[in-house]
């Protein structure tokens, strides 16, 4: 029983990295209907500039966080006016190439900035808490309340807020939003500034655990984009559960069957889930 414990609460650590990650991707698919290939690349780009903040400059864990949040939303915003703003009326094909041309770009970039080798990014809460005979660390039970912060700003924000209503409006109709005098420009450059704040989020708080390496975002974008499928693609709150039902499957599936599949799990369960309910579970029916 300990050991599922521990494993539940392992799944949600995992789960709550991915449905951030997820969150942005689903947020740019829904608004500027963008598979962005590129969302692993800020994901790796938040880690080194959490990182750099804190080994170079010597800043506090949290507000190298900040920091490296406004610098890969900038990043990403960046990416919006500079290559998909001008590609918006060209076929979809050319989306999908450009956004592979950004990861290339930014993976290179970062291979020749830090160097290919692992490195460890040191984390203030390296300590053991003991709960009822489980062992937790600080850092882990971290992730779970800052990912659930976020969601709930993210989700207020959107729910309560008059441009995150215009998010919304844009994600069910981009003609509808423009004939109704919403700047589609400003809320497609929002989104995007969102979306790579929040991979930048998920990666600093994750790379303590896990270390920061140029290729660190390509497992974790391969199942963020299972997610939103099985989530629904571009559904907010499809994006949040499926990050969970991945982490929960991914660290019991390591416990009880074997960690050397762990990865596999992730598009067996897109396949089983597609083959039941081939639009996602939560495929928009109005708004999702």
């Amino acid at each position: 029983m300990e050991i599922f414990i521990q494993q539940l609460f392992n799944g949600l650590t995992i789960g709550s990295v991915y449905s951030l990650v997820a969150l942005g991707l689903t947020l740019v698919y829904g608004i500027l209907h963008i598979p962005n290939f590129a969302h692993g690349a800020f994901y790796m780009m938040g880690g080194y500039m959490t990182l750099t903040f804190m080994t170079k400059l010597s800043i506090h864990y949290w507000i190298a966080i900040a920091l490296s949040m406004i610098v890969v939303g900038l990043l990403a915003l960046l990416m919006e006016r500079i290559v998909f703003h001008p590609l918006r009326k060209a076929p979809p094909i050319h989306d999908k190439i450009a956004a592979i041309g950004i990861l290339l770009f930014l993976e290179a970039l970062a291979q020749f900035i830090w160097g290919a080798d692992y490195q460890i990014m040191p984390s203030p809460y390296g300590q053991v808490v003991n709960v009822l005979g489980l062992t937790f660390t600080l850092q882990r039970i971290l992730i779970i309340v800052s990912a659930v912060i976020v969601m709930v700003l993210l989700y207020l924000f959107l729910k309560k807020t008059f441009t995150g209503a215009t998010i919304i409006a844009m994600s069910q109709n981009r003609e509808g939003a423009n004939l109704v005098g919403i700047n589609t420009n400003k809320v497609a450059m929002l989104t995007f500034l969102i979306s790579g704040a929040l991979a930048a989020l998920a990666a600093s708080l994750s790379a303590p655990i896990n270390l920061v390496f140029p290729g660190m975002g390509h497992l974790v974008i391969l199942k963020a984009f299972v997610i939103i499928i099985l989530g629904g693609m571009g559904s907010i709150p499809g994006a949040i559960i499926g990050g969970y039902i991945l982490g929960f499957s991914e660290s019991l599936g390591a416990t009880y069957f074997s960690n050397d599949y762990k990865d596999i799990i992730a598009f067996v369960l897109l396949v089983l889930i597609m083959s039941v309910k081939p639009t996602g579970l939560f495929a928009k029916g109005g708004h999702s």
